[in-house]
């Protein structure tokens, strides 16, 4: 709930910057607009009205980024479930198709002065200063815009930014054209207005071209090596099969496949798959990602998981895994649990067609033991009987305290079954045994508790360390 809130306050920030710039744009729009036409109409400079129909167009073109920045940062609905983000690149797009009717139009007029004779121009003072307040307008909107711009990753403001910064050039071409005009040069006026449509021609393309690889979904330049480079070097990560990167306004949305080892746990898996996601939003905090994981073959890959992994796709559980090697081949020992129930002969087949796929993916093993066993329930009920059973009780304290390797006995407890008593016992053993040695410490003193009574059917013994400094069997 508390990150809800901070996540609030920065999107209203953000909606806050963006429509502040936005609008002042326009503001500004609308005073160069109206200045350079008054100018323009009264000088009959075609370099002018060029001017003053470009601003007429940012004035447009500011509405629309306006508009386009207070939809496009709505959250996804049922509608928009990748949200609204191409709005922007759509707002982007009206924008240079305006400016190529506008540059289309300059064009023809200039063409129309050269051809067919010029207007009287007056050049003065009032049309130098007129270009020269306009650009230092264009220079603080253009800086305003572009900041914003890039903090955000919007493509909208961005455009918008653009047109003031072409604004910029073409004020500069139509001061040289009044220059060329007041030198007795006529030509100057309309040959400048040309330059500044071809100026604003070329930057439209260069903004279109990145408008309509968006709206298309043509990936990001150098980002999809980047997200492989970096998942690629995460632990658990085999593999990058695909990459998929497509852009909408400032968000970024990944679809990545990777290999992860095959004999992998879904948590660890899904770890790994967490890991990911956030390596990528590291790179690109905007981005939004979509992981699929596929099993592979891991580069050292133990024969053992390997057995594992063939079983477990049967639905069946393996443990006790014995390989013994000799001469590059393989013999292999494992036990599987069936489903209760489960009849021997279809066990016996199971078994069988699992020997031949392990062989058949595991060429080295030369030979396959496997041992039936049906899976037990780990839930059953039981009754407490401890007290009832007080003879065998002494008799599995006898079978502790004569092993000279047990230092003390914890206590022993025994329980009764449906299918017969099970017994748990709790002792200590020297704290400076190998497991192996524990190990065979704990199968002794089963095998001993086993032959006390036939209705035992489990011995359960939990082995805790002591210190070497006390006696054996000491209480």
């Amino acid at each position: 709930m508390k990150f809800g809130k901070v996540h609030r306050v920065q999107l209203s920030q953000k909606e806050r910057e963006k429509r502040r710039v936005a609008l002042t744009s326009i503001i500004a729009a609308v005073f160069l607009t109206v200045m350079k036409l008054a100018v323009g109409l009264w000088t009959g400079s075609l370099g002018i009205l060029s001017e003053a129909a470009h601003s007429g167009l940012d004035l447009v073109a500011a509405g629309i980024t306006y508009l386009a920045v207070r939809i496009a940062d709505k959250p996804p609905d049922r509608e928009h479930n990748f949200g609204h983000h191409k709005i922007e690149n759509l707002s982007a797009l009206i924008e240079t198709l305006l400016l190529l009717i506008t540059c289309v139009w300059i064009l023809y007029e200039a063409y129309q002065r050269l051809v067919h004779g010029y207007e009287h121009i007056d050049v003065n003072v009032l049309s130098f200063a007129v270009i020269g307040i306009s650009i230092i307008i264009d220079i603080s909107r253009s800086r305003a815009l572009m900041k914003v711009a890039r903090k955000y990753k919007s493509q909208a403001l961005e455009a918008d930014a653009l047109h003031f910064q072409s604004d910029i050039y073409s004020s500069a071409v139509v001061i040289v054209g009044l220059i060329s005009v007041s030198v007795g040069f006529p030509e100057g006026d309309a040959i400048a207005a040309a330059a500044v449509a071809l100026i604003v021609i070329g930057i439209s393309m260069r903004l279109g071209k990145r408008t309509i690889d968006v709206l298309t979904d043509k990936r990001p330049e150098g980002v999809t090596e980047e997200v492989t480079k970096h998942v690629e070097s995460l632990n658990g990560v085999q593999s990058v099969r695909s990459v998929r990167v497509r852009e909408a306004g400032a968000a970024l949305f990944v679809d990545i496949v990777i290999g992860i080892e095959r004999t992998k746990t879904f948590d660890e898996v899904h770890s790994i798959m967490d890991s990911v996601e956030s390596e990528i939003r590291a790179l690109h905090p905007s981005a939004d990602c979509i992981v699929h994981a596929e099993p592979v073959i891991g580069e050292f890959e133990p024969m053992s998981e390997s057995i594992t992994w063939i079983v477990q796709q049967e639905g069946l559980v393996p443990h006790n895994i014995v390989i013994l090697r000799h001469e590059g081949a393989s013999n292999v020992h494992f036990d599987i649990e069936y489903p209760p129930e489960t009849g021997f002969e279809e066990a016996h087949e199971l078994a069988s067609a699992l020997e031949q796929k392990i062989q058949l993916l595991l060429p080295n093993i030369s030979d396959i033991v496997i041992h039936l066993e049906e899976k037990r329930a780990g839930e059953q009920d039981a009754k407490p009987v401890t007290d009832a059973e007080r003879d065998l009780v002494q008799c599995i304290d006898a079978v502790l305290r004569n092993d000279s390797e047990v230092h003390s006995i914890r206590d022993i407890k025994c329980y009764k079954t449906l299918r017969g008593l099970k017994i748990a016992v709790g002792c200590a053993l020297d704290r400076t045994l190998s497991l192996r040695h524990t190990h065979d410490i704990v199968d002794r003193v089963e095998t001993e508790i086993y032959r006390l009574d036939q209705r035992i059917v489990k011995v359960f013994i939990h082995a805790e360390p002591v210190s070497t400094d006390l006696p054996a069997n000491g209480q």
